[in-house]
């Protein structure tokens, strides 16, 4: 009879031991580990972007700060090929563009904890590549604070183009962070310019006496020429909206001068409709001085034949705008 009490004591005083451990092990211990963990994240990425505007990631850093909860904080990822052998041009330009956005971000007086920039290079994370399926780069994305990024999240570069100002406006659409973009100073148009001036002064100093050349008719047609070309090749769109100057598959190593959709264009390809319709005036103009001149007969048929000759070669404008716009003629 005694060892049974002994043994009810015993087990009376084993039961409150029991609950206290299970109240330790409760929900509210899980909760408490999980703010430690989100902490350290936080002061983890804070503390590399106060030595760098981008950090840089491998996949084991992707997984655990962008990936992996808990994460309270917006992670913009710039997927790209950056090593020299890549030979991603585009790569470099749109870099230089986002290290202008994220320094902006860095050092305005907005900064916080909520929104850091990242950089996954190919030849640093070839597994997070496959894991996110991408085959192709640069390749801005949002990664936000709670769910999974939707469609959205990935930016249209094609369409858009990689300029600061265009990211700038894409984040502030995803996240609600307004971003101020300062860019460094650039002296080069200025310089230009001066240069230019000076130029033109010194030629008119030096012609002063002699300023028949101003009223030129030609040398007014060449220069309104230029900018036509410069206008209808698409030059102001490029300035606009910042375009890569062509495309390089990452998988098979082509590159492609032509933008296959009619909402976009590359900077090569505005070079190539420029030469294209210089080509086209100066087969037109040449086929009137072969018909309108009085010269030799052997040289106005050459002339005619060369003027001839570029009007048919720059028919490959229509073949540029069959590619842009599919299903032409029929199509339109």
């Amino acid at each position: 009879m005694a060892s049974v009490w002994a043994k009810s004591f015993s087990n009376l005083t084993v039961l409150p031991v029991f609950l206290l451990l299970l109240l330790c092990l409760a929900p509210g211990g899980g909760q408490k580990k999980k703010e430690n963990l989100l902490s350290e994240k936080v002061d983890q990425m804070m503390e590399w972007s106060s030595r760098r505007s981008v950090v840089r990631m491998n996949g084991d850093k992707f997984r655990r700060f962008v990936k992996a909860p808990p994460r309270n904080y917006s992670v913009i990822v710039m997927f790209t090929a950056l090593q020299p052998q890549r030979q991603c041009s585009v790569c470099r330009q749109a870099n230089e563009e986002y290290q202008v956005l994220a320094n902006s971000w860095r050092y305005s007086s907005a900064f916080s904890n909520k929104l850091f920039f990242t950089v996954v290079d190919y030849d640093e994370g070839a597994d997070v590549f496959q894991q996110l399926n991408m085959n192709s780069a640069p390749t801005f994305m949002h990664f936000p604070a709670k769910g999974k990024p939707k469609r959205a999240d990935t930016f249209d570069l094609q369409r858009i183009g990689f300029a600061s100002e265009q990211l700038a406006k894409w984040i502030a659409d995803r996240t609600d962070v307004q971003i101020r973009v300062f860019r460094p100073p650039n002296y080069s148009g200025t310089i230009a310019l001066a240069l230019l001036v000076s130029l033109v002064g010194g030629l008119l100093y030096l012609r002063r006496n002699n300023l028949e050349f101003i009223y030129n008719k030609t040398g007014w047609a060449m220069a309104a020429l230029c900018v036509v070309f410069a206008m209808t090749s698409g030059q102001m769109w490029n300035h606009i909206r910042g375009p890569p100057y062509a495309h390089k598959n990452p998988q098979n190593g082509q590159v492609s001068y032509i933008h296959g959709s009619s909402q976009a264009q590359f900077v090569a390809e505005s070079h190539i409709i420029l030469l294209l319709n210089a080509a086209i005036t100066m087969g037109m103009v040449l086929l009137n001085e072969a018909a309108t001149s009085k010269g030799d007969v052997g040289k106005r048929r050459i002339i005619c034949l060369v003027g001839l000759g570029l009007v048919v070669f720059s028919s490959a404008s229509v073949s540029i705008f069959r590619s842009k716009y599919h299903g032409y003629p029929t199509g339109l």
